[in-house]
This record gives C-alpha cells, sequence and structure tokens, in this order.
C-alpha cells in the first residue's frame, strides 16, 4: 500500500510575527489602559483599599468560633462530642473529664477543647448541633497565622471574652 504524503508550503512570517510581538503589543496596550483607569479613579473598579475601605458581609457570615460561659464563669459544654461528630472537616477535638463542681455525678466537662481553624469550612454544623449552645460563631473573619500550631485555637482563645451582647454575632440557627 502506497501513501501518499502532500507538502504544505507555509507563507512566511517576518521577525516579529515568529516573536509574537503583535501579541505582545496588544497585551501590554490592554494592561496600561487597565492601570490608567484604575490611576485617574474610575468608580467601577472591583477593587477595594483594604485597610481603609471594609467590605460588608451577610448577618449570616459564619466567622470565629465562641465558646459560651455561664454566669459563674464555668464553661457551658459539657464535652457531648455532638459537635465533633458532626463536623465534615474533623478539626474539632475534645478530650472529656468528669467535672468535680457539678451537681449531677456524670456531668463532664472538656479538659482540651480544640479547633484547628486551617481545617475549619465554617458551615456551622457544630453550632447546630450542640444542645447545650455552649459553642457559637462571631462575625470576625480576619485570622492570620505564621504557623501550623498557630492555627488550632484551644479553650483559652475560644472562651467567651466578656457579655455575649457585645459580640458581634453571626450564624446562629433558630431555636
Amino acid at each position: 500500500m502506497q501513501v501518499n504524503t502532500v507538502n504544505v508550503d507555509r507563507p512566511k512570517q517576518s521577525i516579529g510575527e515568529r516573536i509574537y510581538l503583535g501579541s505582545i503589543i496588544k497585551g501590554l496596550a490592554v494592561t496600561m489602559r487597565h492601570f490608567l483607569r484604575n490611576l485617574f479613579g474610575q468608580k467601577d473598579v472591583a477593587t477595594i483599599q483594604y485597610p481603609e475601605e471594609r467590605r460588608e458581609y451577610s448577618e449570616r457570615m459564619r466567622g470565629r468560633h465562641i465558646l459560651t460561659t455561664r454566669d459563674d464563669g464555668s464553661l457551658r459544654c459539657v464535652a457531648c462530642y455532638m459537635c465533633e461528630t458532626a463536623c465534615p472537616a474533623d478539626c474539632i477535638t475534645i478530650i472529656a473529664e468528669e467535672d468535680p463542681e457539678a451537681t449531677v455525678e456524670w456531668e463532664k466537662r472538656p479538659l482540651s477543647f480544640e479547633i484547628d481553624l486551617l481545617r475549619c469550612v465554617f458551615c456551622g454544623y457544630c453550632v447546630d448541633a450542640c444542645p447545650k449552645q455552649a459553642i457559637i460563631m462571631s462575625r470576625k473573619h480576619e485570622m492570620s497565622f505564621i504557623t501550623r500550631e498557630e492555627a488550632v485555637v484551644g479553650i483559652n482563645q475560644l472562651r467567651q471574652q466578656g457579655p455575649i451582647e457585645d459580640e458581634d454575632l453571626g450564624y446562629r440557627p433558630y431555636y
């Protein structure tokens, strides 16, 4: 079997076409147009000047977690593991211990309650699952960490730091 081959003559390209000079100039023109538009203050620019301007978020936004306390200052959490079980990202770790000040002999409290904020998807399932309303979410979302260990927050960082009314609360399920 014989195969016929066909030679195709390519058109000659100039040096500018070979190094894509026209495309580079068009791209630089688009970049320069956007730069000048942003520089001289068009109002339809999507960029915000972050430290001075803040973006408005929904009232239902889910932010940083808060462990609520009772009137006597003790945590409401009874270490029932409901939030740890409901968490789809497995970012909550609880270690329980017997509560010596409890009125009921089998009541527990968390010895350790840690949330890995790098794994957390801020879904709010932990808030929904908690039967004691011990964990809630604020609207504070500006968190920065230098090391991975700083992103794992414990009881001391999660504990309520004042009255709930003073907190900027985010997502809360309807009871």
